[in-house]
């Protein structure tokens, strides 16, 4: 494939992850060409070709760009073949129970995280941060950061450093809130965020550890901050903990299956 054919590949790409992160709201193309760093006229032609093949939806209203029912058609047919969501969900589903609160399963994606799933507890007030399938730059809310403790300091830095422009937009988050964040919840043991984009909501996560390389998901939890007080924190922290560790061992199997 020509150089030219490669780059408009990767153009489209990033496009589409820009625009995945925005969910429902959807996106306005001088916002996406300014993220993919194009031309309005370059991203509007990559997005009219997406448009075409159904993968991209444009809003007869407010002409703000969508994921199209392909890209859905297309999850639907990849999905036996990425069964984490199933192997997970008891897990997750018994962190919810254990804890009362809400407990969701994030995966990594590029500089990007996915929530993957979701469970809440039996706790009244819920809080539910996350809707499955929202976006979000890797680092942001503790299921985030949870993927970042595991890598060397160099590559925390250079992923940091990339989403330093999208960090403003959750609750005021910039690079040096964000590093220091990283340090604390380095020296804790597990993923610590308390100043994020959510006012009155605390969570905690820990990675799951992949023994081929760097963890691709981590499992969070999320209280209102009356119920997250530093000792609950540590006991969430250590309910999780046990579940992740006895995760990573079914996730093993499954990968040597």
């Amino acid at each position: 494939m020509e150089i030219s054919g490669t780059q408009s590949i990767h153009r489209a790409i990033v496009l589409l992850r820009a625009i995945a992160s925005r969910g429902r709201a959807g996106s306005r193309l001088l916002d996406l060409a300014k993220h993919a760093k194009l031309t309005p006229p370059t991203a509007h032609r990559i997005l009219r070709c997406l448009v075409a093949e159904n993968i991209v939806a444009q809003d007869a209203d407010t002409h703000r760009y969508l994921l199209g029912h392909l890209v859905f058609e297309l999850g639907l047919a990849a999905a036996p073949q990425f069964n984490l969501r199933q192997i997970v969900e008891p897990s997750l589903r018994r962190v919810a129970e254990r804890t009362g609160d809400t407990a969701f399963l994030i995966a990594r994606s590029g500089f990007d995280t996915v929530c993957l799933d979701r469970k809440e507890g039996a706790f009244p007030i819920k809080a539910l941060t996350l809707d499955v399938g929202t976006r979000r730059p890797l680092g942001v809310g503790a299921g985030g950061m949870a993927l970042l403790l595991a890598l060397a300091d160099d590559e925390i830095e250079r992923i940091v450093s990339a989403n330093a422009t999208r960090l403003k937009d959750y609750g005021k988050l910039n690079v040096p809130i964000l590093t220091h964040m990283i340090g604390r919840s380095k020296q804790l043991g597990y993923a610590l965020n308390d100043r994020q984009e959510t006012p009155g909501v605390i969570s905690v996560g820990l990675p799951v550890m992949n023994r081929y390389g760097p963890p691709y998901a981590a499992i969070s939890v999320g209280a209102i901050s009356s119920r997250m007080s530093a000792e609950r924190q540590k006991e969430i922290a250590a309910i999780v903990k046990s579940e992740v560790r006895s995760l990573e061992k079914r996730l093993a199997e499954a990968a040597s299956a």
